[in-house]
Parts: C-alpha cells; structure tokens; sequence
C-alpha cells in the first residue's frame, strides 16, 4: 500500500494547476468560490495528518472569492508563510515564543501576492524563525511530507510545500533565505524557484539585514505556474535595476553551454543525488546543450562565513526579539537551535567582519566564474543527499551533531543567497524511496528567463512525477 498522502479527487480542482484554476474561472466554468470550497474540502481531508496549515483564515477566504479577484491568477487559492504579515492574522514565524497578535496591515509581498489574484485561505507551516531545513518542532507535531508521511517536507516553506504536493492548493507562498524555497520543493516534487535578489518585494526582515539573503517566490506544481506567478508580480512591482522578465511560455531554440559542480565544499552528494544530476546533464547533451564541469563558484571561505552568519542571526532574534519580532517575546521559549545557534555566535562574534566581508564578495566571485567559463547556467545538486526521515533534522538531536547534519544537508543552496543569483530546483527524478529527488539550476543575476525556458524543455523531456499516480 502507498503511503502517499493526497486529496486530488474529481471535485472543482480536479488535477488543474493555477495556471489551468484560473482559466477556468476566467472562462466561467468554475467560480472563485467553488475553487476556495474544494480547497478547503481538500485541507480538512489530509491537513489533520499533513499539518500543512498554521492558521486557517476560511471564512474570510471565501468572502474574498465572492469578490471575484482580479489579475493573472484570479481566484486561485493559496496560503502565505508564517514569517510574512497578512492584515488580521499571526505572524509567529514558526515559534512558540511569539505571540498570537494579529497583524494591523498586509506586508509588501502579500499586497504584491494579492495583486495576482490569489486568495488567502491562511498561513502555512515553518520551523522556528526559518533556521531549520525541515519543518519541525520541540513541542508541536511536525509537518509531514506527503509522498511519505514518515519524511520531512524540507524548509522553511515545508507547510506551503506540503499543501502543494498533496493537492489542497496549486500554489503556494514560500520564501528562501538559504534554500527554503528549494529545499522544500526538492523533498516534495515541486518547482521552486529563487528569484534574483530585489526581483519581488522584500522580505520585512531586510532592511535590518547586514547582507540580504531572503527572497520571496512560490511552489508550484508546473513550470507555467511559476511563470505566471512571476509575471504576475511583476506587473504590480516592475523589479528596480533588473531586467523586465515578462510571461515565458515555453523553452527557447537557444543552446547553452551550462557548467556542472558535483561536489559542495562539505563533500560530495550521495550516490542517488550524485546519479540523478549526472543523468540531467546527460539529458541536457542529448538535447543539444554543451555541459563543462566546473567548481562551485565560491570561495573556500563561504561555509564558515555562511554558518557565523546564520548565528548571527539567530543570536539577534534570540537576544533583540522584544525589538525585532514583538514585544512580549519570550526567549525562554525559544527552540533549541534557536539557543544554540545564538551561543555559537557569541563564541565567534570576532568573526563577523571577515564573514560579511565574504558574503558580499560573494555575487562578484560568483558573476566572474561563470563568466570566465564562458557559462549560461550552473547545474548542481539541490541538497547533500535525498529526503530524511522526519527526527533526522528535529531540535532535539544533541548539538553540535545536529547542526553537522543540517551543514551536510543544505551543502549547495545558500551560496545564491548570498551572492543574489536566481536558483530553480525541479523534480526530475525519484528516490529508492519513492520520494522525489530535485536538481538544481541557476543563472546570472536577473535572467529568470534562461532558467523558465530550460526548466520548460527539461519539464517536457522528463515529465514530473505525480503524487496521485
């Protein structure tokens, strides 16, 4: 019997996409309303056992579907990430030590999300301040990973992810501050992509940020999703000092010469990730792309400089959280790796110069190896090895093992937080498992375009996986 977890059925979503969702509403033949009742039909069958959602906002969902939303997307359901404010709701950014205090306004990326015509039905799931890659906690139930609910649904957007891939809704917000729309998308079968930095509204985060590493997306279930998405967006909020992206419907006639890295200065993938980036780049060739290998386009120094900054991180919520997050913010109930991490940074606060100094060396290192080999697009592995079980990755693992395991794990995406690039990961393969397994493109800073079209062509040489197959 499949463990599988989903509730695609034969109701007004059917198997549609967003893309497919709002076409129909458009055309007549589904109302927002009848989308918004099946998705939330859809929650109450699988999201006792998923725990996808935080907060449902059902009611309110389905006085804005009557309004029949306007944009792009108009009247597809979706949910926002419990780190971004949406006007009447918590933002709890996943831990128990912020308080339920609803939001007065709308952050700058929801008023950008609700400008595509999405409707909110709530937020989703995240670990503690996003500092985690799966979606656990010390004292709640963990979000589940809906091809096997014995595996974690990665972060920080594990909830968004586990709603996409089960069915509940076809899209998704989700935001990456060192792989978290990736990471998620790689462990539940979905497209995710990292946009440039600055290409959506920022994060409410950045503007305190010493490097801004947080970008704003979505998880989709089809390329076209994400591309519609982020036309959309853009339409609301033209991207300042980035090249305008428009819709990509389809892949280009262009060739690429496209660079591999194998290996993360942790080490080497596993043997399953390892055979599935060999084969992608196999596919690539055989349809017609040159593909060179190349090292990973970072300093030797990018590890620790990365690490010290995601302490440095923590340590300021976990010390200045009555400042930055809200205040009755209690840092007694902060999560283990919340408190450790911000001990880590105490010990080494000598670092810090050197570590900013890294990190915003970072895009001109990266810009100038890919152009010094002549590159396109740079092919990686998502992750350091395939989906974990769910405890692999949890708060309560003794430290430092712990933190060891979740610096193998993310061992690839955080260099395109740092340096800006955009990133894409696509679920190209599958696990001995079952699971889906990702990979990973990026490009030049402001070219989503080159990653849709190739993410297009790869879509339609090696179709998805489907959940409900």
């Amino acid at each position: 019997m499949s463990p599988r977890v989903h509730a695609f059925g034969d109701d007004a979503l059917g198997d549609l996409d967003a893309v497919g969702v709002a076409e129909r509403i458009r055309a007549g033949s589904l109302s927002a309303r009848e989308a918004t009742e099946a998705a939330i039909v859809r929650a109450e069958a699988v999201d006792a056992e998923l725990n996808g959602f935080v907060v449902r906002d059902f009611e309110r969902a389905l006085t804005r579907a009557d309004t029949a939303p306007r944009g792009r997307l108009g009247g597809v359901p979706s949910v926002v990430k419990d780190n971004t404010d949406v006007a009447g709701l918590p933002t709890r950014q996943g831990s128990l030590a912020v308080p339920a205090t609803a939001a007065e306004t709308d952050a700058a990326f929801t008023t950008q999300l609700r400008s595509t015509g999405l409707v909110v039905l709530g937020k989703s799931t995240m670990p503690e301040f996003g500092f985690n890659a799966t979606t656990e906690f010390e004292h709640l139930p963990p979000t589940r990973n809906p091809w096997d609910p014995e595996f974690s649904s990665g972060a920080s957007s594990g909830g968004a992810a586990a709603l996409v891939a089960s069915g509940v809704l076809p899209i998704a917000h989700a935001n990456d501050g060192g792989g978290s729309i990736r990471i998620p998308a790689a462990a539940c079968g979905l497209v995710g992509l990292k946009p440039t930095r600055d290409r959506m509204a920022q994060a409410a985060e950045a503007a305190t940020m010493p490097v801004d590493i947080v970008s704003n997306g979505v998880v989709t279930r089809s390329v076209r999703d994400t591309a519609a998405f982020l036309a959309a967006a853009e339409e609301h909020r033209p991207a300042p000092h980035l090249p305008h992206v428009g819709l990509v419907e389809g892949p280009s006639s262009r060739r690429l010469r496209i660079g591999l890295v194998m290996d993360s200065l942790v080490g080497p993938p596993d043997a399953q990730t390892r055979d599935t980036v060999l084969a992608t780049a196999t596919l690539l060739q055989e349809l017609g792309h040159e593909v060179v290998e190349i090292d990973l386009p970072v300093m030797d120094s990018f590890k620790d400089a990365f690490t010290h900054y995601w302490s440095l991180l923590a340590f300021s919520t976990h010390r200045f959280g009555k400042r930055v997050m809200h205040p009755q913010f209690d840092a007694d109930r902060t999560d283990p790796l919340t408190q450790w991490l911000s001990g880590r940074f105490l010990r080494n606060a000598w670092r810090t110069p050197g570590a900013l100094r890294t990190l915003k060396r970072s895009e001109q290192v990266y810009r100038q190896h890919l152009a010094a080999a002549g590159l396109d697009l740079a092919l990686s592995p998502v992750l350091g090895h395939v989906t974990p079980r769910l405890g692999h990755l949890s708060p309560t693992v003794p430290f430092p093992e712990m933190f060891e395991r979740l610096v193998r794990y993310v061992a690839y995406t955080p260099l395109h937080n740092a340096c800006g690039a955009p990133g894409i990961s696509l679920p190209l393969a599958t696990t001995d498992a079952g699971l889906p397994l990702g990979i990973h493109l990026s490009a030049f800073h402001g070219d989503e375009r080159t990653l849709l079209e190739i993410a297009y062509e790869l879509e339609d040489a090696r179709p998805f996986a489907r959940i409900q197959d």
